[in-house]
């Protein structure tokens, strides 16, 4: 024989999950909002925010220790996730280009240094990862936290920031693909023109493709 529950048992299940989806409604919109409400990034031409953060190793680094070269800041959500390794790694490819421009790059997450040593260790990565858990820099690059994830992990989203030698914001790059965003920005310092005393950046045919 069946037994059936009592009505006010099943009314009080379904104002409860009609409560649940509210709250999680509501909790998702709150999230969205948050990732628009992110401070503005700076317009190409205007001077880059000055930052100060740890590396991998714990030693500080700063954008002043860079004056005179190209910055490139590629913020990505979380080490180790398929497309963050991906696009270190065709970074990591193409470095010598990247020297060769006289380009320094650093990459910002919010994981920690522990976290950062790893991931750069095992990829071989030659370029420094920056520890923003606070996410205090990207606040000051008006970088975008991804909706849902984003408002509960603070996980940022894909995109990166190109500083000319003269501390000027050369490039804000909103949508950033994984395979081709290191032959993207060594087109765009080429198109630019030579740091002072160093050689153009030369695209191989590894880097073009």
């Amino acid at each position: 024989m069946k037994k059936w529950m009592p009505a006010a048992v099943v009314a009080r299940a379904l104002v409860l999950a009609l409560a649940l989806a509210l709250a999680l409604a509501m909790f998702t919109t709150l999230a969205i909002a948050a990732s628009s409400a992110q401070a503005k990034s700076p317009e190409v031409g205007q001077p880059a925010p000055e930052f100060k953060a740890k590396n991998q190793d714990g030693a500080e680094k700063k954008l002043s220790d860079s004056q005179g070269k190209w910055v490139l800041l590629y913020f990505y959500p979380k080490d180790e996730t398929p497309g963050c390794t991906k696009e270190a790694c065709r970074i990591r490819d193409d470095y010598k280009q990247f020297t060769t421009a006289g380009v320094v790059v650093y990459g910002v997450s919010r994981q920690s240094a522990d976290s950062h040593r790893k991931f750069r260790d095992k990829h071989h990565l030659p370029f420094d990862l920056l520890v923003d858990e606070k996410g205090e820099i990207g606040d000051a690059y008006g970088i975008g936290s991804m909706p849902i994830i984003g408002g509960i992990l603070g996980l940022y989203k894909r995109q990166s920031v190109l500083i000319d030698p003269t501390g000027k914001i050369a490039r804000f790059m909103d949508s950033v693909d994984p395979e081709t965003h290191a032959t993207e920005v060594l087109e765009t310092v080429k198109k630019a023109g030579p740091v002072a005393g160093t050689a153009p950046a030369t695209l191989t045919p590894a880097a073009a493709k």
